[in-house]
Order: structure tokens, then C-alpha cells, then sequence
């Protein structure tokens, strides 16, 4: 059968509180099928209650380092390289992983001076405009947002005291998500169901008459503008912002100022963080250390949140990705870009030029279109 590559390589995340893994062994017997070693570093799986009796039943080979699995010419992630592992990049390196340069200007900087060739999960798009590999992780983060906003709207966790759906006698939370997109629809109807008051802002009004039908009078839709997103941040109990910009970075939508104007004890959670985030105040924290303080506002800014659900996510994760590996494996990155479109989107540095225009306008640095950048 026809392939491109010599070997996959599956290193361990290294990311704080990261238990995912880029493969499932359903992944590993795809490549074995189609007689392409995978290497997958010892423990790469643990986080997720993955063993390596059970890749190695697969068909992969279980390597004991991470250079081991950093040297093929395939490597597949889910979290940008750590600044340990910049050691690891290289010319002759296809790396597969989320990205976020833009918000992640180091990694891009590593990335060009070693003039690896990364493709990002996050920009690979379909020709109906869809983000198939960053929709199941906005799924993942949407319906956690809420469970992390009512978990530390309890007191002893620094919050208001109040529970999400109250009870007979006693108002609901009310919950402001801002952005309607796949992680603002997943958080909205979550945080629904929870039996809170919803109120679900988008800029796009085509979108927010989209779903009108599947809303069934639960929440109510605003079209968000300066304006009126002062006015709901200002009255509400919990802000879930997620707002999106493909490979580039969330702008701000939420001000110091309308923070500052929150009531005591309200919580802000930010899932746009890992694009530089939609909250003024926000920084990214981790899973060991979420939260902090601004202006009595509690702010939960995990930059992987989807971390949190490891085993979910790692399958729900590798169900999207598996094919486009496949087709990097088979093809090679270059053949693979010229033929299969949402991988040309997903291209985001190719020897040394930076291919996602997005991440190049927020970096400040030159834009390089991947297929000219690919010799076409």
C-alpha cells in the first residue's frame, strides 16, 4: 500500500494536567493495516486509561523516550510543543497538534527557526467553512464551562453561593455566553439544562436565527455589541466567553471596565484563553491552579480545559483526526496539502514561512500562502 512516511511517533503530553493522547489503538491498527509503524512512547496513554499492552496489541512499538517518538517523520500531538521539546524540532519533521500560535508566539518562533512543517488541528477546514478537528474539543470545553462556573460559583470555592438552577422560591443563576459558535452553543445548552438563566450573545444574527428552533424558549439570544454586552456582564452571575477567530486571536469583547463592574463573587470562564482569550483580565492558569482574582471577580482561564475529561476527549479527539493522519501518512505533508484542501488550511509553518494568515497578522510577521509556500 502506498505511504509516504517511515513511522508515526506519539510522544506524551507534557502539558500541566494534560492525561490526552493523539491515538486511540483503533488509530494504531489503521496504521498497522496500512503497514506504517507507530511508536508510541511508554505511559503516552496512561492519562487517558490507555495502557501500553494495549497499543502494543495494536501493533505499535512502545519506546521508553521521547526523542524515540520525536524521531519519525510523522509525529501526531495534542498540545503544542513545550518549550522542552523545541529540542525536537526539526526540518524534516511533519508535526500534527493544536497549535494556537497566535497566542502561543514562542512555539511559532521555534517552529520557523527549525523550519518544521505543522499543521494545526484548529485551521483545518472544510469547504462549507466548518473546523471538523477543533469542534469536537469546542464540544469538550462548551460543556464543561458551565460545570466549572457552577462549581466555583459555590462559596467555599470563592464564589457567590449560589447554585445554578436555584430552587422553588429562589432565582437560577443567570449565565452570559458570549459567542454562539460550537463552544458557545455546547455551554448555552448546558448550562440550560443546569437550570440557569441563559442569555446567548452572538455578533452574527443569521446564526442566532439559526438556532432559535432548538432552543425552545430555555434562553434568550442577543446580538452582542459593545453595548449590550456591557449591560448583561454587568447583571449576570457567570460570563463564559467563546468567541472564535480561526488561527488568530480572540479579540476582547469583555473590558477591564465591565469587568470591574461584575457583582462580587461572580465567575468569568474564559475558554477563548488559549486564543489569548475574549476577557481583558484573563491569563491562562492550569488544571493544578485555575482560578484567580480580579476585582472580586473569579476568573477560571485554563488554557486545555478539555484536559480535564482526558478519556473523552482523546476519543472524541482521534474519531475527527484519524483520517487527515492517514492521509499525511499516506501522501506526505506536501502532496497531502496539494490535494485535500482543509489540510492546506491546516498548514501553518512550512520551512521556515508562516502559512496561517490569522496567526501571521496577530505574530506581526510575513505571510506566506501554504501552496505557495509548497511550490505551487
Amino acid at each position: 500500500m502506498k505511504k509516504a512516511v517511515a513511522s508515526v511517533g506519539v510522544p506524551t503530553e507534557i502539558k500541566q494536567s494534560e492525561g490526552r493522547v493523539a491515538i486511540t489503538p483503533d488509530g494504531v491498527r489503521e496504521f498497522h493495516r496500512l503497514d506504517i509503524p507507530v511508536l508510541v512512547q511508554a505511559g503516552a496513554g496512561e492519562g487517558a486509561f490507555i495502557s501500553d499492552s494495549e497499543y502494543v496489541a495494536a501493533g505499535a512499538t512502545i519506546v521508553k523516550c521521547a526523542a524515540d517518538a520525536w524521531n519519525c517523520e510523522l509525529v501526531v500531538k495534542v498540545k503544542e510543543p513545550q518549550d522542552s521539546e523545541f529540542q525536537y524540532l526539526r526540518k524534516d519533521l511533519v508535526l500534527f497538534t493544536y497549535l494556537h500560535l497566535a497566542a502561543y508566539p514562542k512555539v511559532a518562533d521555534a517552529l520557523l527557526a527549525s523550519e518544521t512543517t505543522a499543521l494545526a488541528y484548529e485551521t483545518v477546514q472544510l469547504a462549507d467553512n466548518t473546523l471538523p478537528l477543533l469542534a469536537p474539543m469546542s464540544e469538550v470545553a462548551g460543556r464543561l464551562a458551565p460545570q466549572m462556573g457552577a462549581h466555583f460559583l459555590e462559596r467555599h470555592n470563592g464564589g457567590r453561593g449560589m447554585l445554578m438552577g436555584g430552587v422553588p422560591g429562589v432565582p437560577p443563576a443567570r449565565v452570559a455566553v458570549l459567542g454562539a459558535g460550537n463552544v458557545g452553543w455546547n455551554a448555552a445548552h448546558i448550562a440550560a439544562g443546569m437550570g440557569a438563566e441563559v442569555i446567548l450573545l452572538d455578533k452574527n444574527i443569521e446564526r442566532l436565527r439559526s438556532l432559535d428552533p432548538l432552543l425552545k424558549n430555555r434562553m434568550t439570544t442577543l446580538v452582542s455589541n459593545h453595548g449590550s454586552v456591557e449591560r448583561i456582564v454587568r447583571d449576570v452571575d457567570v460570563v463564559i466567553g467563546a468567541v472564535l477567530v480561526p488561527g488568530g486571536r480572540a479579540p476582547v469583547v469583555v473590558t477591564e471596565e465591565m469587568v470591574a463592574s461584575m457583582k462580587p463573587g461572580s465567575v468569568i470562564v474564559d475558554v477563548a484563553v488559549d486564543q489569548g482569550g475574549c476577557i481583558a483580565t484573563t491569563h491562562e492558569t492550569t488544571h493544578a491552579d485555575p482560578t484567580y482574582v480580579v476585582d472580586g471577580v473569579v476568573h477560571y482561564a485554563v488554557g486545555n480545559m478539555p484536559g480535564a475529561v482526558p478519556r473523552t476527549s482523546t476519543f472524541a479527539l482521534a474519531n475527527a483526526t484519524l483520517p487527515f493522519q492517514v492521509q499525511l501518512a499516506q501522501c506526505g505533508a506536501t502532496e497531502a496539502i496539494h490535494t485535500v484542501p482543509a489540510l492546506a488550511h491546516g498548514l501553518n509553518t512550512y520551512r521556515g514561512a508562516l502559512t496561517c494568515e490569522p496567526a501571521a497578522h496577530a505574530l506581526n510577521k510575513p505571510f506566506t500562502a501554504p501552496l505557495t509556500a509548497t511550490g505551487v
